[in-house]
Formats: structure tokens, C-alpha cells, sequence
């Protein structure tokens, strides 16, 4: 309701699509992903076992190629990523969300979060960013102390 008290009415927000631009080789663009539970708030992913079983998918998806993953964490309601793609990114993200809610119970949201990087200073910012999520969101007391991160180097 507005402040007069009658019902106000917002556009819905668009939702954008995943599919990369055609001048933009895929495999060779670095991505940031946030992927997020259908429930907010609740822990879903920072426990022992499946932020362990979601880190080993990473791993096991960069031993097959299925793309690079350089940087990865778990918080308990999201995770983000740095990763590079093999394949179609919006296959291979559906994929793998699917794998994970099977395989772990995971309770995903329908769709993700996704940019393109465009420079290293941009990589390392989202790095950055990705790695210092735990301390902001107050779970740890230094940056280092978060069991659940993952970072590859070619």
C-alpha cells in the first residue's frame, strides 16, 4: 500500500536470460555465480557433509572438464563461484543444480545469478568479494577461518 493507503501495484522484474552473446566465446569468459536456496535465511549448505559433497562436485567438474571452476564458497543459504565454462553455461548450471538437489537434498531457486568478468582486476574483486563473504555475513572472525571455500589455480 502506498502512504494514502491504496494497494500499489510494481512491474515485475524481467528475467534475464543466461544465454551468452554470440561475439562472446563462452569457454573463454569467466563468469561470477550466485546461486541461492529456495528458502532464504535457513542453512541448507554449511554443514559438514554437503558443503564438502558441493565442493568435491567442483573438483570432480573440473577434473572432467565440464568447466573451471578457480574459486568457490559455501555459505549457508547461497553459494558463489569464478567459473569457466566448457559447455553451455545454462546446460551445464542446470545440470549440476539438478545433480546436487538430488543427490543432497538441496532446495535451489529456479534461476541464478550470473556476470560476466570482464579483466583480471575484475577477477580479483570478485575474489575478493567471494572469499571475504563469510566474515561480512559475520560467520567467522577472519577471512582464512571458513572451512568452506575452494580456490584452483591452472
Amino acid at each position: 500500500m502506498n502512504p494514502s493507503g491504496e494497494n500499489q501495484s510494481y512491474p515485475r522484474r524481467k528475467l534475464l536470460s543466461h544465454k551468452t552473446p554470440h561475439w562472446v566465446r563462452e569457454s573463454e569468459a569467466i563468469f561470477f555465480i550466485t546461486v541461492c536456496c529456495a528458502k532464504r535465511g535457513d542453512n541448507q549448505l554449511a554443514t559438514p557433509a554437503v558443503a564438502a559433497a558441493l565442493i568435491d562436485s567442483v573438483r570432480h567438474r573440473n577434473e572432467t572438464t565440464a568447466w573451471w571452476c578457480s574459486a568457490f564458497v559455501v555459505m549457508p543459504d547461497h553459494i558463489h563461484g569464478l567459473i569457466q565454462f566448457s559447455h553451455p553455461m545454462e546446460q551445464t548450471m542446470r545440470n549440476w543444480k539438478a545433480w546436487t538437489a538430488k543427490e543432497h537434498g538441496i532446495s535451489w531457486q529456479p534461476r541464478w545469478f550470473d556476470h560476466r568478468l570482464r579483466n583480471d582486476e575484475n577477477w580479483h574483486k570478485k575474489a575478493e568479494y567471494l572469499f571475504n563473504n563469510p566474515l561480512r555475513a559475520g560467520l567467522v572472525r577472519e577471512g582464512d577461518d571458513w572451512p568452506w571455500t575452494f580456490f584452483c589455480e591452472r
